[in-house]
C-alpha cells in the first residue's frame, strides 16, 4: 500500500492511500482567496477539502499511477510560474522540487516544473510510484527506491550533474540556511531559493527565510506580512503577495511582469483568513 502525506487548501493534512482520501484534518484557516476565484469555494472545512482532493486525483491522476506531469501556466505569479519562466529565459539550469511519487526532483522542462508544483502546495511525504519516476527518469529523482524529500541533498545531486544555476523550493526556513551553506561551498554555483507554503510559520523563521531566500509567497502568514510591510519589500500581488528577498528575487519577479505583460489593478482584493 501506498501512502501520501499533504498539507493543501488552508495547510489541512490529508493522507492519501492507494488513491483514496483516508484522512482529512481541519483546515488552520477558513477563507483561501485563490480557491474562492478558481473553485468557487467560500469556506473550508474538511469535506469540502476532501471533496477537492477527490478532484485531483480523478483530474489529474494526483498521489497515483495516472500522474499527469505537464501543465501550462495557471496563476500570474505562482512560484512554479515564476521557476517555469526562469528555465525559459535561461537564467536558471534547473528547478529542484518535490513530486508526488517521487520526492525531491530536478526538472529542466518549464511544463514539468508546472505540472509538478503548480497543482500541489505541500508533500510532507510521498511513496515510490513507478510510472511516474519513468516519466521524469531515475537520474531526475533523488532516490527513488524511498521517494525522499531532500531539498539540500537535491541540489547537491543537481550540482554533481552540472548545473551551476539551481532554483530550488524549500518550505522549511532550516532547509534555506543549509542551502546557503552549499552555496558558500561551491565556487561558481548560485542557488535561488523560493520559500512555498508558509501558512502558519514562526516570526523567527520568517525573519529566517527574508535572510536566506530570493522569492517568498506569503500564503495566510501574519509574519511573512508584517515584516515586508516594514522592511519595504518588493512585492506582488495583493491577495495572497509573493516577495523579493533578494535583488535577484525581484529580477525574477519582473521577469515575470514583463512576460504576462505588466500587473493589473485588483480592487476590493480578499486576503486568506485568518493570517496566522
Amino acid at each position: 500500500m501506498d501512502e501520501h502525506v499533504i498539507e493543501a487548501l488552508g495547510k489541512s493534512k490529508i493522507v492519501i492511500k492507494d488513491g483514496k482520501v483516508v484522512k482529512v484534518e481541519e483546515p488552520q484557516i477558513n477563507y483561501c482567496p485563490l480557491f474562492h476565484k478558481y473553485r468557487n469555494i467560500e469556506k473550508l472545512n474538511p469535506q469540502v477539502v476532501k471533496d477537492n482532493i477527490k478532484f485531483r486525483i480523478k483530474d489529474f491522476g494526483m498521489c497515483t499511477s495516472q500522474r499527469e506531469l505537464k501543465m501550462r501556466d495557471f496563476l500570474s505569479f505562482g512560484i512554479s510560474e515564476i521557476l517555469g519562466t526562469l528555465l525559459e529565459k535561461k537564467r536558471i539550469d534547473c528547478a529542484v522540487m518535490v513530486c508526488d511519487g517521487c520526492g525531491t526532483v530536478t526538472v529542466e522542462d518549464p511544463e514539468l516544473v508546472q505540472g509538478i508544483g503548480g497543482r500541489i502546495s505541500g508533500i510532507i511525504s510521498t511513496s515510490p510510484i513507478n510510472e511516474v519516476i519513468n516519466i521524469l527518469g531515475e537520474n531526475a529523482v533523488l532516490n527513488p527506491k524511498i521517494a525522499e524529500i531532500n531539498q539540500a541533498k537535491g541540489v547537491l545531486k543537481s550540482i554533481n550533474n552540472g548545473c551551476q544555476k539551481i532554483g530550488v523550493t524549500v518550505t522549511l526556513a532550516e532547509d534555506a540556511v543549509k542551502l546557503r551553506e552549499i552555496e558558500s561551498q561551491h565556487d561558481g554555483v548560485n542557488i535561488y531559493i523560493f520559500a512555498v507554503h508558509t501558512t502558519g510559520i514562526s516570526r523567527e523563521d520568517a525573519e529566517i527565510l527574508f535572510e536566506n531566500t530570493d522569492i517568498i509567497t506569503s500564503c495566510a502568514s501574519i509574519h511573512l506580512r508584517t515584516i515586508a510591510e516594514k522592511r519595504n519589500i518588493f512585492s506582488v500581488g495583493v491577495a495572497i503577495p509573493i516577495y523579493a528577498a533578494s535583488k535577484e528575487g525581484e529580477e525574477f519577479l519582473k521577469m515575470r511582469i514583463e512576460k504576462i505583460g505588466g500587473l493589473k489593478d485588483k480592487k476590493d482584493a480578499k486576503i486568506p483568513d485568518p493570517l496566522i
